[in-house]
């Protein structure tokens, strides 16, 4: 039996082949990610299901609902004092701010009104909570693009605050101080003067992150441009809060919305960026640090005297109606829907967080970017997961 023919092959095309062979070994396909469920940078228990080309994400999927909380059929089954200690763990980082609106929803239904003292007083605590979830924002940003000095700056920094807040309602994280009508007690001996003092030490914090975070170049280049959201598409996804400042859109409901607290008697600033990015929706939540230390001694130089709790029923039994009530939370707007059947807990209540519609953004906002800014993107948005498993 005769030898095959030998097949004369120049070089080149040899090597076309050999390429032909090689990008077919390599064409596996789409890479499938999962960054998490437990994965540190995504501030709670997320899942994100994220489909790869190389290093650029083609698709993003944030799942949801690893923590079970339960929150809005756990109230029909609290009275109405009881449930401020359920819904200050909604978002943990700024406790005494879930309690506001709810409370404010009774005190609607019930038709009473609490005090100009514990009002501003309300305000005061509100705007804390708000400074000290603002300064671990500022400091974490910073560790998610490989800083680690300006975590322990917003640490260390928080501190101060938290031991105003615990030094006043006697809790550090959960403060339960909200009462229909009013507050638990009255702010201790010293507790003022105290306050100015740490507010002091917290406008020297954003300055320091002004210079550290802020006017670094690596920082710059890791967040502006990346993560852009549209006034249009953020709105239409009911994104809010700082995120939707940060794009250009000028809507804060202290100033917009149905007057509450004592917002009304103070001058603040709205702040807005036009450029939608990451870096935006960092530097927005610095200038809000500041303009809350700027609300916060504004309140304290106007502090009236007077009780501290309106006159309530000891057994409280709010009369039968709907209601809904939104405040201007550090995540952004939260609101609730209170049902009652005229017993002494709501018979229905629906709970509207910031970091539910804040995080529907991600499968469009994470499209097209490349896998180290999923991180950097996902905590410039700021979220909280007991803010979404509710």
């Amino acid at each position: 039996m005769s030898d095959s023919p030998a097949i004369d092959i120049d070089p080149q095309t040899l090597n076309l082949l050999a390429d032909s062979q090689l990008n077919l070994e390599l064409d596996n396909g789409d890479m499938i990610l999962n960054m998490g469920p437990q994965h540190p940078a995504t501030h709670g228990t997320l899942r994100l299901v994220v489909r790869l080309d190389g290093e650029r994400v083609l698709s993003a999927d944030p799942i949801i609902g690893y923590m079970h909380r339960g929150y809005e059929k756990l109230t029909e089954y609290r009275t109405y004092p009881q449930i401020t200690t359920l819904i200050n763990r909604i978002d943990w980082l700024s406790s005494f701010a879930n309690e506001v609106p709810f409370i404010h929803g009774a005190e609607k239904l019930l038709g009473v009104k609490a005090p100009d003292r514990a009002e501003y007083i309300r305000t005061i605590l509100t705007e804390l909570s708000r400074i000290a979830t603002f300064l671990l924002f500022l400091g974490e940003m910073g560790l998610q693009v490989g800083a680690i000095t300006p975590a322990f700056y917003g640490f260390r920094d928080r501190e101060h605050v938290l031991n105003l807040i615990e030094s006043a309602t006697g809790g550090r994280f959960h403060p339960n101080f909200n009462r229909i009508g009013g507050l638990y007690k009255d702010l201790p001996w010293g507790w003022t003067g105290e306050c100015k003092r740490v507010l002091d030490i917290c406008a020297k914090s954003c300055d320091d992150f002004d210079r550290l975070v802020a006017g670094n170049e690596i920082f710059e280049q890791r967040t502006r441009g990346i993560g852009i959201i549209t006034p249009e598409v953020g709105l239409s996804y009911g994104v809010s809060g700082s995120n939707i400042r940060a794009s250009g859109v000028d809507w804060d409901l202290r100033r917009d919305g149905e007057p509450y607290l004592a917002y009304k008697d103070v001058d603040f600033k709205v702040w807005t960026h036009p450029d939608g990015d990451s870096f935006s929706r960092y530097w927005v939540r610095l200038q809000e640090t500041r303009e809350s230390i700027n609300i916060v001694r504004q309140l304290l130089n106007k502090l009236p005297s007077g009780p501290n709790m309106a006159k309530v029923p000891k057994i409280i039994k709010v009369p039968e109606g709907e209601v809904w009530v939104e405040t201007e939370n550090p995540l952004g707007q939260m609101g609730y829907y209170i049902v009652s059947k005229g017993s002494t807990g709501p018979f229905r209540t629906k709970i509207r967080t910031a970091s539910f519609s804040n995080v529907s953004i991600c499968p469009w906002l994470l499209q097209g970017i490349y896998v180290p800014d999923v991180v950097t993107v996902l905590a410039s948005l700021y979220f909280i997961l007991g803010d979404i498993d509710r």
